[in-house]
């Protein structure tokens, strides 16, 4: 037996607005919003197989510091596109800056952080 992923879930301060970019970039749907625990509201955003849990209990704690540093923190969701070109572009038309581009075996990559200082890994292993 295989497990395979099905989804993250994480605290956002607006699960809408994340859903909606996401969308935009990725190609990815809504799969279910609603109430949530601690009065909160949660999106579900992603493909038929997999998605982020986007959550907000209404007034989220910023975070404080590096997740990197930080034991069970979130370093980044990585995603994969067959055109990292074009995924580029939209990244930028969402009006988010690309970074620390990286073409090593076996894809070339791109990185980015949203408005909540997320940080998305973005990879193609087309040829």
């Amino acid at each position: 037996m295989q497990a395979q992923l099905e989804h993250a879930n994480f605290t956002v301060s607006d699960p809408q607005a994340t859903a909606a970019w996401l969308c935009e970039i990725f190609g990815w749907h809504i799969r279910w919003q609603g109430p949530a625990m601690q009065t909160g509201h949660t999106v579900h955003v992603g493909t038929d197989s997999g998605y982020l849990a986007l959550f907000s209990p209404g007034t989220p704690d910023a975070g404080a510091q590096s997740s990197y540093q930080t034991v069970g923190g979130l370093n980044h969701v990585a995603v994969t596109v067959p055109d990292l070109t074009e995924a580029e572009a939209r990244v930028k038309r969402a009006g988010f800056s690309p970074k620390n581009h990286a073409d090593y075996e076996p894809g070339k990559r791109f990185y980015f952080h949203d408005h909540d200082g997320i940080e998305f890994e973005v990879v193609s292993y087309a040829a």
